[in-house]
């Protein structure tokens, strides 16, 4: 019989993961609700971006296929205002982030 080795080497892959992510949350931690605020602009920033990315690969399809069958369109707008939904979700998680920091800032 073969013995079997440690575990642990299971996870060691996850180890540049953790170190990474270290360092930002300890100075989200340490920063306190100013923090909190540069997280929720943060955040509202990368949903601004998706919607700019999701118009911008619309207006792609449209210019250069030109105009396409009514269900190609009509999947091509389903993809639009899916990708619209989830960013417009971000910016309001985000603005919530940044509100509640702002409070936070006021109270302490």
């Amino acid at each position: 019989m073969r013995t079997r080795g440690s575990e642990s080497f299971i996870v060691l892959p996850l180890l540049p993961i953790f170190l990474i992510g270290l360092f930002p949350m300890l100075l989200l931690s340490l920063m306190g609700p100013a923090g909190l605020v540069i997280l929720g602009i943060l955040v509202a920033c990368a949903g601004l971006t998706d919607i700019l990315d999701a118009s911008g690969t619309f207006s792609e399809q449209i210019i250069v296929h030109g105009y396409a069958r009514g269900s190609e369109r009509a999947g091509q707008r389903t993809a639009l205002h899916s990708e619209v939904r989830f960013a417009t979700t971000m910016i309001a998680s985000g603005a919530v982030l940044a509100v509640a920091g702002i409070v936070g800032l006021f109270i302490s």
